[in-house]
């Protein structure tokens, strides 16, 4: 049975795949930070929600999470995302994210930092 904690990191990466904005802006602090190692860094709500507009190309994508884990206000997720554009196209990324809440009960995320590898 999952925590409470692991719940919100199952649904928050689901909302993700799922192209589900709402939930993802939800689910973190005004002055989120998210950094993409080898990549960009994003602070702030505002750009969070710019960055998630760029993100819709019309792919599909499916979620495989392998590890879900929490210890207080941290969690860590890694997994496989599958991803099919529009000619049907596939490409496979393994992925893992380690978050940092705002607070123990009922927190926000505050903190992302995720790597990303093409498989």
């Amino acid at each position: 049975m999952e925590t409470k904690n692991q719940q919100f990191f199952r649904a928050f990466n689901e909302a993700f795949v799922k192209g589900n904005s709402e939930r993802i802006l939800e689910s973190v602090t005004d002055d989120i930070i998210w950094r993409m190692v080898g990549n960009d860094t994003i602070k702030g709500i505002e750009n969070l929600e710019q960055a998630l507009q760029g993100m819709d190309n019309g792919n599909q994508f499916e979620l495989e999470i392998e590890h879900l884990i929490t210890h207080g206000k941290e969690g860590v997720v890694n997994g496989i995302i599958h991803s099919t554009d529009r000619s049907g196209e596939q490409r496979h990324y393994s992925f893992c994210d380690i978050y940092k809440l705002n607070k123990h009960k009922d927190g926000k995320i505050k903190e992302i930092i995720s790597y990303v590898l093409e498989i």
